[in-house]
């Protein structure tokens, strides 16, 4: 196995830190590695899948992925994995390169929390193409404004762009007018700009993606890259700059 097939994989979850503990389900049937997971303050929802996982059935519970991508950095790129089982449970990963291995101790998944499930999904008026230079300018804008915690999406009657750090004061700010595909003028909604830029730079070699946005306060965005499948919802934020 390559080993940054696992950690491109890992990475979209793991976004810098947001989502450290996680349950992968390994199914061989499918050939599928996927999970599931929240953010702390439960603003950030995600759905990660790839395919063409040749691996047995499988819970593994990954408690601090950190850790995790920390021993995969000892390794070559050519991998081997393997899980150890007590009965049912999987307790312990071991990954060997040609020359090397780690050993990583696997949690309880039921230790994990569990995150919930969307109940109602709303109709989204905006469909906001995600260019490769609206990505690239949104992680750059961000990283100017670092200690900026939230972007705003702003429409007039015919017109829609990101605003990195709105306020209703003037502010440093950074403006991404972008071209959509659905348009509603709706009110403006903010989102943690950070969280966001995070997901964009995980999936940043994506040819093109949709920022879908509903004037109820949820926006989803999903990527399909090569085996990777990505779905973020984010709720949105009172809070704005």
């Amino acid at each position: 196995m390559n080993k940054q097939r696992l950690v491109r994989f890992i990475n979209k979850y793991y976004l810098n830190g947001i989502a450290d503990s996680v349950v992968l389900r390994s199914e061989s049937n499918e050939q599928k590695l996927g999970t599931r997971f929240v953010s702390s303050d439960k603003t950030l929802l995600g759905t990660i899948i790839m395919d063409k996982w040749n691996f047995e059935d499988a819970d593994i519970g990954i408690y601090t992925t950190e850790q995790l991508l920390k021993l995969l950095s000892v390794l070559d790129e050519d991998i081997d994995v393997s899980v150890t089982k007590a009965g049912d449970k999987t307790i312990s990963m071991k990954i060997s390169d040609s020359a090397s291995s780690v050993n990583y101790m696997l949690s309880d998944p039921s230790i994990i929390n569990e995150p919930p499930q969307l109940q109602t999904i709303p109709n989204f008026e905006l469909s906001i193409n995600m260019t490769p230079s609206v990505i690239n300018k949104f992680i750059s804008g961000k990283s100017a404004l670092q200690d900026t915690s939230t972007f705003t999406v702003i429409t007039d009657e015919s017109s829609t762009k990101l605003v990195i750090g709105y306020s209703s004061v003037n502010t440093n700010r950074v403006n991404i007018p972008v071209v959509t595909s659905e348009f509603s003028s709706i009110d403006n909604v903010s989102f943690n700009a950070d969280y966001f830029s995070n997901i964009l730079v995980a999936n940043k070699e994506c040819e093109s993606a949709f920022l879908q946005v509903s004037s109820e306060g949820l926006a989803k965005i999903n990527f399909k890259i090569d085996d990777y499948t990505s779905t973020y919802w984010l709720v949105a934020t009172s809070e704005v700059d």
